[in-house]
């Protein structure tokens, strides 16, 4: 359904609830677009949950223009070309007027071409590899800029990491995530021969050698440290052999990019008190917005069920959009898209989120350490950290900027000044 703008007025002008009620014959629909089954199930099962709950309370307090809202959920069971079909079918079947889904890059990546083909509107809630801009999504995860550097800063400066492991899942965002941190690394002094990296597959659970390897790296003395994009449920068998083989966050500290609360509640964490995950929140967080996030949401699901950094992702973008159509005065993709420039909401970690003009957040950075209750303590947090769809670390990035509200371009090349029209395979 599209609530258009000139009804909404009409209905203002003659005042007719009569009108208002047929303009809501049919609810307002949220798809929501999160594997509920295979290796990705451990992560994004939290996040269909999380829109059940936002939309509940969204309904609770009087809907949207008027509306009850409907969530569509669909099961893209860890596939990544059934995203792309589960994402046609939301739009053309059950005529959803906005997407909160995906979690790995593959998978938003097989949905981009089809978003951008039917103009559908995606909230995509998970850090990510960046150099990516798309009109139809907006990116409310951290770029590389907001976890990815500002963890390996930490290592650098704060652990004295003198030769890295980058330990990743093999697809898309380890393998440009751990392309930029090569350069990175590189551009600090880092010399190539002290960096390791390594993928495996999706569900990859033996670890016995990648974790001998790392250890060796170590031989000569000098402090190793692991940057880990390992996804899914693969996360498990790494960190029970680490801990097997007796590794503490002492000997070889590990920093996390995909290891959350919700990751650590399947895991006994006593050996791994110590390590490190770089998010933008944490459940741990102390503010009044996270202690009422929090409660609700186990009063809801139980107290046994943790928050975690997509969840507050997804609970920042789905309130910018319900603000953005509430000043558009329509669910239309275009006007809600013009009205989501700007959008402030805040965060629950004490600050405030700001959607800027390339679909990606101005966030804090937060580093935590993880306890034997599966939680983190926050040893470090910075002030809001705009988001960068275009890394300086990249040659080929270093020159290209978004900018949707001034510029109308996903990849603005700041030398030629000419903007790069491209497919949705970029």
């Amino acid at each position: 359904m599209t609530l258009k703008t000139s009804a909404f007025a009409l209905t203002a002008l003659l005042g007719s609830s009569a009108m208002a009620a047929a303009e809501c014959a049919d609810p307002i629909k949220v798809g929501v677009l999160h594997s509920l089954s295979g290796t990705m199930a451990i992560s994004e099962t939290t996040l269909k949950d999380t829109m059940l709950l936002l939309v509940e309370e969204q309904n609770a307090a009087g809907g949207l223009l008027g509306c009850q809202i409907e969530t569509v959920v669909v099961d893209p069971a860890s596939d990544w070309p059934l995203f792309a079909e589960k994402a046609r079918e939301l739009l053309t079947v059950h005529d959803v007027d906005v997407i909160f889904g995906n979690w790995t890059s593959v998978s938003r990546k097989s949905v981009l071409p089809v978003i951008e083909e039917l103009n559908g509107l995606l909230f995509y809630p998970v850090q990510y590899e960046g150099e990516e801009s798309s009109r139809n999504v907006f990116y409310t995860g951290a770029a590389p800029n907001q976890q990815a550097i500002p963890a390996t800063d930490y290592f650098l400066e704060e652990l004295g990491v003198e030769k890295f492991a980058l330990l990743g899942t093999d697809y898309v965002y380890p393998r440009t995530t751990n392309n930029i941190l090569q350069s990175y690394l590189q551009a600090n002094g880092i010399p190539e021969e002290d960096i390791f990296v390594n993928y495996t597959p999706f569900g990859h659970s033996d670890w016995a050698t990648i974790v001998a390897d790392v250890v060796a790296l170590g031989a000569d003395g000098k402090q190793v440290g692991v940057i880990s994009t390992i996804n899914g449920d693969a996360n498990i068998g790494f960190y029970k052999e680490l801990a097997a083989a007796g590794i503490s966050a002492d000997d070889i500290p590990v920093v996390a990019f995909s290891v959350g609360e919700e990751e650590l509640s399947g895991l006994d964490t006593s050996d791994l008190v110590g390590h490190l995950a770089a998010w933008n929140y944490f459940q741990s967080a102390e503010s009044e917005a996270n202690e009422a996030w929090v409660a609700k949401w186990q009063a809801k699901m139980g107290d046994d069920r943790v928050t975690n950094d997509p969840m507050e992702a997804h609970y920042i973008g789905f309130n910018m959009w319900v603000n953005a159509v509430t000043d558009a005065g329509t669910t239309d993709v275009d006007a809600v898209r013009a009205a989501m420039y700007g959008q402030e909401f805040p965060n629950l970690t004490g600050g405030t989120a700001v959607m800027l003009p390339n679909h990606h957040l101005a966030k804090p950075v937060l580093i935590g350490e993880i306890t034997a209750d599966g939680q983190f303590d926050i040893i470090s947090q910075t002030s809001e950290v705009p988001g960068d769809a275009w890394t300086d670390y990249l040659p080929e990035s270093a020159v290209l900027t978004s900018d949707w509200q001034a510029l109308e371009c996903g990849m603005y090349n700041t030398e030629t000044e000419t903007c790069v029209q491209l497919t949705s395979n970029y």
